[in-house]
């Protein structure tokens, strides 16, 4: 299987999962016109698992180093499939949150308050579960993107005054999917081996197949948490299967791109975290922020008519991203 060995290459999936991260939501954004945000979701946790699959039988199962992906899977300790899947449905439970987020309050606010906060909080889990990297640069790049955080819920409330539209529930949605993003990685990440990618322990999976049962996890618990919401949505009218099969084949692309797009982020995230270490390789995919934000700001005009003051704190919001980013990154070196 492929395998990362050098840091600086792990740098650089991390920096390509923190574009895909932040990038997937303009797939719902571009759905959202005609269609309700339960129904892009079944697309893209489709395009999700699809992935996942893909990456397995190829970069998963080639070449001499590691465990291709079939034998892997035979090997697994139960305990290690079962940490993955539930990584997956946690993570289902907070996405399905975030996109609820990004329909009610757009993608500028619900990455930075949601993903920006499951950023502060993972990396401080997985670094206990796994500590590789200095945690003085470590968490100073987590203090300065938790102050971004603030600025950001700020700046939304600002606009939000001036639009004479004061609405909480965005933020309060966006700050419950962080909460629960923050757990995810930590299951994901027990289930493998990241001191040994080449000769994994018996038992524990590479991160190929711990991304496909990870995605196994999501996909089945959709059945659940998305029929639940498409019959009591948490914003705007309920729907059914039913539409989602009436829906025109470009519309449902759309989604499976998304989940294409996120899943590839995923993927190179955690063949990355061997080398990177598990917080840093977390925290900088969730980075994602910073990328998201500047999509809602910049191609979607969610602050269009904001005020002086609200630009100004957008700009710092910004700054204290990128130098909480930067320090994550020194903090590995």
């Amino acid at each position: 299987m492929f395998i990362v060995n050098s840091y600086s290459l792990a740098i650089v999936f991390c920096f390509i999962t923190m574009l895909c991260w932040g990038s997937w939501g303009n797939t719902q954004k571009l759905a959202g016109k005609t269609w309700r945000y339960e129904l892009f979701y079944w697309d893209y946790v489709t395009g999700v698992l699809a992935l996942s699959l893909i990456f397995a039988f190829t970069l998963g199962s080639m070449g001499d180093a590691g465990r291709s992906f079939i034998p892997d899977l035979i090997q697994a300790d139960p305990k290690n499939i079962g940490s993955a899947f539930l990584g997956g449905i946690i993570f289902n439970a907070a996405n399905i949150l975030l996109s609820t987020a990004i329909a009610m309050a757009g993608m500028a606010v619900a990455f930075p308050v949601g993903i920006g906060l499951a950023l502060v909080l993972g990396v401080i889990i997985n670094y206990l579960g796994f500590q590789k990297g200095d945690p003085f640069f470590l968490f100073l790049g987590v203090g300065l993107v938790t102050v971004a955080i603030l600025l950001n819920a700020l700046a939304y409330k600002n606009v939000s005054s001036e639009n004479k539209k004061v609405t909480s529930k965005g933020i309060i949605i966006s700050i419950l999917a962080g909460l629960l993003m923050s757990f995810f990685y930590r299951f994901v990440a027990a289930s493998m081996d990241l001191n040994n990618f080449e000769n994994p322990a018996r038992g524990m999976m590479t991160p190929y197949t711990a991304t496909v049962i990870f995605s196994l996890g999501i996909f089945i618990s959709n059945f659940i948490f998305n029929t639940i919401l498409m019959k009591r949505p948490i914003h705007g009218e309920p729907t059914n299967y039913k539409t989602y099969f009436k829906g025109k084949f470009p519309i449902h692309l759309v989604g499976i791109l998304g989940g294409i797009i996120w899943g590839i982020g995923n993927s190179l995230n955690l063949i990355a975290a061997g080398k990177a270490g598990a917080a840093i390789s977390y925290g900088l995919g969730q980075g994602a922020t910073l990328v998201a934000a500047l999509w809602g700001v910049f191609i979607w005009k969610e602050f269009k008519g904001a005020s002086r003051k609200t630009n100004f704190m957008l700009v710092v919001m910004f700054i204290l991203f990128l130098l909480g980013i930067v320090s994550i990154i020194y903090a590995g070196n």
